[in-house]
C-alpha cells in the first residue's frame, strides 16, 4: 500500500513537470509567432514607405539640340516632377505628358497627341474649366538654353494601374513655344523639340 502511494506521489509530479514544460514551450513558441508577426508587419510598412522612382532621358526632337532628364518620384500619394533641359532656344517652351512612350518618329509625333484620360479641354492645370492630366505648363530657357520645372501632384501615380493617374507608358514632349492655355487641343506650343519614355 505504502509503495502503491509512492508510485501515484511520482506519477503525479512527472505529470505536473510535464504539463509545466509543455506550458513553458508553448509560451516560447507564442512569443516566437509574435515576433515573427512584428517582424512581418515592419517589413509590410517598409514597402509602403519606399518610394517609387522613374528617370527620363530626353532626346532631340524635329532638329532641335534639346535635350535632358527628367525624374518622377512618388512618396505618400504625391508624385514629384524634376525636369533639366539643356540645348533650347532662350524663351518660353510647353512641356507636357503625352498618350505614348514612343519617341520614334523624328519629329516626336509617335507619342500622340495629349494624355487626357478624363477627356477634358486643354487648359492650365488646376484650371477649374478643364485640363489634360498631361498639361504640365510652361517653363523658361535661359540665354544659354538651360530651362528647367518642377511639379507635385496627387493626380499621376507610378505604376499603379489606375488609367487616369498611371503615367508609365506615357511620353513627355517639350515644345519649341509657349502653351497659350486656350488653343484646342494642344495650346499651340509649336513642334516637339525633345522627347522621352517614361518607362521602367
Amino acid at each position: 500500500m505504502k509503495k502503491l502511494g509512492i508510485m501515484l506521489t511520482a506519477l503525479a509530479i512527472t505529470t505536473f513537470v510535464g504539463c509545466k514544460n509543455e506550458k513553458k514551450d508553448m509560451d516560447k513558441t507564442d512569443g516566437m509567432s509574435d515576433s515573427i508577426q512584428m517582424d512581418s508587419n515592419a517589413d509590410q510598412n517598409a514597402m509602403k514607405e519606399a518610394p517609387k522612382t522613374v528617370s527620363v532621358s530626353m532626346e532631340s526632337k524635329s532638329g532641335s539640340t534639346a535635350m535632358g532628364e527628367v525624374y518622377f518620384t512618388e512618396e505618400n500619394g504625391m508624385v514629384t516632377m524634376e525636369a533639366k533641359f539643356k540645348g533650347l532656344k532662350p524663351g518660353m517652351h510647353a512641356i507636357h505628358i503625352h498618350e505614348k512612350a514612343d519617341c520614334s518618329a523624328a519629329d516626336g509625333t509617335s507619342t500622340g497627341g495629349h494624355w487626357n484620360p478624363t477627356h477634358q479641354k486643354h487648359g492650365k492645370w488646376g484650371d477649374a474649366e478643364g485640363y489634360h492630366k498631361g498639361d504640365i505648363g510652361n517653363f523658361e530657357a535661359d540665354a544659354d538654353g538651360n530651362g528647367n520645372i518642377q511639379m507635385q501632384t496627387d493626380e499621376w501615380c507610378i505604376g499603379c494601374g489606375d488609367e487616369n493617374k498611371d503615367i508609365l507608358g506615357k511620353g513627355l514632349i517639350v515644345h519649341e513655344g509657349a502653351d497659350d492655355f486656350t488653343t484646342q487641343p494642344t495650346g499651340d506650343a509649336g513642334g516637339r523639340v525633345s522627347c522621352g519614355g517614361i518607362i521602367k
